[in-house]
């Protein structure tokens, strides 16, 4: 039954060819959808996750960083000092602005930091160094691919010259880029020496951040206190629900298409095939022998499909990262089996609906 089912599809060369590249061309949109949500979800809290915090404070109501305003006074620093069970206190200031080079400018989200401690500055470094004194900055690899900043470079935030001294990893949120600079060039940029973002508390040996957390919100009533994982958590919620929809109505998309182009084929195939399908059931083929037929087609055709999108995933992510470099990819087995999960489910589906009309013809039909 493969070998006639092969010659039916193959005896259309160029529909087939079309077929197979729109199926191809919808599981890459698939496998490209899955890679960009894992590099966002990733990226976006990466900075978060390699904190090295136990405890994170800001301004009551704010949640996350990501999509939250919080600003808190300096004198806050001192309150949280003076709580039992605090080891290390460390200001964070997050602001937007705008960094000019080369004659291009881009908005980045700029973090200032206490160099001493550590906390809340880049959390890995892919080339240079980190931020050591005031005039240095460290970028997001792929913010400097697109700006085409190199390291030594100078680059410019409103009156502050910065040389770039390192290039970051896990930095990259999609829509906007980290970039770091010491606590004092970041006063300076956001012009309010006594504001801060958050607060970064790491606790003392032999005291469990949740317990530290109870005694932070207990000393701080006026402030929002959540620990390490609830943080995490909170700012994971914000990226799934600011990507996830759009990346699912085009995944939405694309199936639909793709479900409507493998059953026209399908349908064009039993019109043009009738009479033959006519002479099997005369000659007294099984019940089930021409569904299984039209189903063995569209497996025929998704895998070969799938496997037209697997060979053009890597040569066309690479392809995207060169034009694009903010634009991440993060893939994984698991990802091409999901796809290949779903092309299955799609051409099953459409095979069903084309087996309709396997079941209006009739043996009598040979003799019309």
């Amino acid at each position: 039954m493969s070998t006639y089912s092969t010659r039916v599809l193959t005896h259309q060369p160029a529909r087939l060819a079309l077929t197979v590249g729109g199926m191809a061309l919808c599981v890459l949109l698939m496998l490209f959808l899955l890679a960009i949500y894992q590099a966002v979800s990733e990226g976006s809290v990466e900075y978060v996750r390699r904190s090295n915090a136990d405890v994170w404070v800001l301004q009551k109501n704010a949640t996350n960083i990501l999509r939250s305003t919080s600003f808190l006074s300096t004198r806050h620093e001192d309150d949280l000092a003076s709580v039992d069970g605090v080891g290390v206190v460390a200001r964070v200031l997050l602001q937007l602005p705008t960094l000019r080079t080369n004659g291009k400018a881009a908005t980045v989200f700029l973090a200032g930091y206490n160099t001493g401690s550590g906390l809340g500055g880049p959390p890995m470094i892919a080339e240079g160094r980190g931020v050591e004194s005031d005039g240095d900055i460290v970028l997001d690899r792929s913010f400097a691919a697109r700006m085409r900043v190199r390291l030594g470079d100078s680059v410019q935030i409103q009156d502050e010259h910065l040389r770039v001294v390192g290039l970051s990893t896990g930095t990259n949120a999609f829509v906007i880029q980290y970039a770091f600079v010491r606590m004092a060039t970041a006063r300076a940029i956001f012009g309010f020496p006594a504001i801060v973002t958050c607060y970064l508390v790491k606790a003392a040996p032999g005291t469990s951040p949740v317990e530290l957390r109870r005694r932070i919100e207990l000393a701080m009533p006026d402030a929002a206190v959540f620990d390490q994982q609830t943080f995490l958590a909170n700012n994971i919620h914000e990226t799934e629900n600011g990507v996830l929809p759009i990346l699912y109505v085009v995944a939405l998309i694309g199936t639909v298409v793709l479900t409507i182009i493998l059953s026209l084929l399908l349908t064009i195939n039993i019109l043009e095939r009738r009479k033959d399908f006519a002479v099997m059931k005369m000659l007294g083929a099984g019940k089930h022998f021409l569904p299984v037929l039209v189903l063995e087609q569209a497996a025929l055709i998704t895998l070969a499909g799938c496997g037209g999108a697997f060979a053009l995933f890597w040569p066309a992510m690479r392809a995207v990262e060169w034009v694009f470099p903010e634009i991440a990819v993060v893939a994984s087995l698991r990802h091409a089996a999901l796809a290949l999960a779903i092309a299955g489910a799609v051409g099953v589906f459409s095979a069903l609906i084309s087996i309709r009309r396997v079941r209006q013809i009739y043996p009598m039909e040979v003799f019309e």
